[in-house]
């Protein structure tokens, strides 16, 4: 049986995509910093198929030493990592004068450094077994510009070209490095009027979890193997507008 770990598992697009590796029988490892929550979600989820299957750690992924301590135990579990899922992120609003230091390192930290440490502790694994996939997920927002988000902007395209380096570094590793883009998803984070950005979209509605679920399952997966270093957005036609007025 093949493993995942995802961070960010306990909502949205990460409890989405637990879901889907789950039905497709995988041992499932999430990572959350809430602890409560994730131990529900596990029990949930263990009910729903089978409590061996799947794991709850708690752990800020911005430092090594609970990243460290999120590997031990998901390696003395399950032995192995077969994919992983960087999905844990936070959104902040603001243009660069209104950005303080501190929420541009609090996105940073978690978006980017976070998608970083999770890697650099299971690739040994991946190398070693000469076998490997990690999906990092960014956004729209890390493919164009948006009104004061500069911080979540900036994190987010990081991702992208982070993503490309490892796919270049890893590939002789047999390991695949891709990006999935969701566009405007009908999550916790996202709190802006839907039909208004309804409206971008020639589908008419903004994104459900479970179809970035989807994507994600499908790039991590066998089905994907010659897919390596791409962005797959996953928009409801979100981005393919030019921006003229309808």
């Amino acid at each position: 049986m093949q493993t995942v770990v995802i961070t960010g598992g306990t909502s949205g697009i990460g409890l989405a995509t637990a879901n889907i590796f789950l039905k497709n029988e995988w041992n499932t490892v999430l990572i959350g910093r809430d602890a409560e929550k994730g131990m529900q979600v596990e029990q949930q989820l263990g009910e729903t198929y089978s409590p061996a299957q799947v794991a709850f750690i708690q752990a800020d992924i911005s430092k090594s030493s609970e990243v460290e301590h999120v590997k031990q135990i998901t390696l003395n579990k399950f032995k192995t990592v077969d994919a992983i899922i960087n999905n844990a992120g936070i959104v902040i609003h603001g243009e660069v004068h209104e950005t303080s230091e501190e929420d541009w390192d609090k996105i940073f930290n978690v978006d980017v450094k976070g998608t970083f440490l999770v890697s650099k502790a299971f690739l040994p694994t991946m190398i070693e077994q000469d076998h490997g996939s990690i999906v990092n997920i960014s956004s729209v927002s890390g493919m164009a510009g948006d009104r004061a988000m500069v911080a979540y902007n900036a994190a987010k395209g990081a991702i992208i070209n982070m993503t490309r380096a490892m796919a270049i570094d890893y590939g002789k590793n047999n390991i695949r490095v891709n990006v999935v883009a969701p566009g405007p998803t009908n999550t916790p984070l996202f709190h802006q009027d839907k039909q208004k950005f309804a409206k971008n979209s020639p589908l008419n509605r903004i994104v459900e979890p479970e179809e970035v679920a989807a994507a994600i399952y499908f790039v991590a997966s066998p089905a994907a193997s010659a897919i390596t270093g791409e962005v797959i957005p996953v928009t409801a036609g979100f981005e393919i507008s030019t921006g003229q007025p309808m």
